[in-house]
């Protein structure tokens, strides 16, 4: 493999300076753990795993952590305010494609007394920041980041690009038959979700920030369940996407820290991953008293830290911005 001192040092500042925007801004920057014996419950995610054997040769499952989100919602419950963490999180299955890599490195940031929109400013002022120009050159694209940056809502966006209203299509069969109606395949679609993300994925997805970073905004409930509802249509949830040349950055929830809420989301999700035939976990019962000790709004935020460098330093794929890709690192293997 050749290894690209350049990206090395680029990766480096671009680090120090993400740490000093947040460390200016009264963060506190916290460590979460690697492994966990009970991870995040996403039902489209799949840990890896591993056994720890104790001098006693006791064995237990462990997962490398797929997000570091349930560990530092703990850390706001026990009062920690303002916190960010930079870590790597892990997720079997995503390899290659151009961006993703199992293996990457997240920068997620949590404030208290704020709601997800608040954390859209902060993703403006620190990209700004880290850019050092009003402008961001992608390929062939010119994409402006002066601020005010765009924001639409995901049903204005299925309005816009696919000439559909998701308030009229709220169930599953309405919604195919309109699909159909629109000359949208819904192949190999169960779901209300699997048809919705297969038309946002392949209709909307690859249009998004190429002139401006675009905030898209209050997604499904059914696709946030770690967020609040909206108060005024529980349908829709406090939950953002930042896009910038078609790559999704970051990700964004107006948190939910009703605790009975948050465990009949959770149970909703084990029923769902046994459904699809994955490994169903234990309900984090730590997580859930954390959230009862939260009092006041909170927001959060996870950030793809080698997609935003790849934007960042006009690179094609997510490879060029890493040292030991995955998919180099089996070619060697294998040759």
């Amino acid at each position: 493999m050749i290894y690209d001192r350049e990206i090395a040092t680029e990766r480096s500042y671009l680090s120090q300076k993400i740490r000093e925007f947040f460390n200016e801004n009264d963060f506190l920057e916290v460590e979460t753990p690697i492994m966990t014996p009970i991870p995040g419950m996403e039902p489209h995610l799949t840990p890896f795993e591993s056994d720890f054997t104790d001098p006693y040769g006791q064995k237990t499952t462990l997962y490398l952590n797929t997000s570091p989100e349930l560990q530092m919602k703990k850390l706001l419950g026990a009062g920690f305010g303002n916190i960010y963490n930079i870590t790597k999180v892990f997720r079997n299955g995503e390899v290659s494609g151009g961006r993703h890599n199992p293996e990457f490195t997240m920068l997620e940031w949590y404030r208290v007394n704020a709601s997800y929109k608040d954390l859209m400013e902060d993703c403006e002022n620190l990209i700004i920041d880290l850019a050092d120009s009003p402008t961001l050159n992608f390929g062939e694209h010119s994409i402006d980041i002066s601020k005010p940056w765009d924001h639409f809502t995901v049903n204005e966006l299925f309005q816009k690009y696919c000439n559909i209203d998701l308030e009229q299509n709220k169930d599953f069969e309405t919604l195919k038959k309109t699909a159909k109606k629109h000359d949208y395949n819904a192949n190999g679609c169960n779901n209300w979700d699997d048809l919705f993300y297969k038309i946002f994925l392949n209709e909307i997805e690859p249009t998004l920030g190429f002139n401006k970073p675009i905030f898209v905004y209050d997604y499904p409930s059914s696709q946030a369940a770690l967020s609040k509802k909206k108060a005024d249509n529980p349908f829709w949830a406090e939950r953002f996407e930042l896009y910038i040349a078609g790559n999704e950055i970051a990700n964004a929830y107006g948190e939910l820290i009703d605790s009975k809420e948050q465990r009949t989301r959770l149970q909703e999700e084990q029923a769902l991953r046994k459904k699809l035939n994955k490994p169903v976990f234990h309900i984090d019962e730590e997580f859930l008293t954390s959230l009862e000790s939260i009092t006041v709004p909170c927001a959060g935020i996870a950030l793809g830290i080698d997609r935003l460098f790849m934007v960042l330093l006009n690179k094609k794929t997510i490879e060029e911005v890493l040292l030991f890709p995955l998919s180099k690192m089996l070619n060697n293997l294998n040759n």
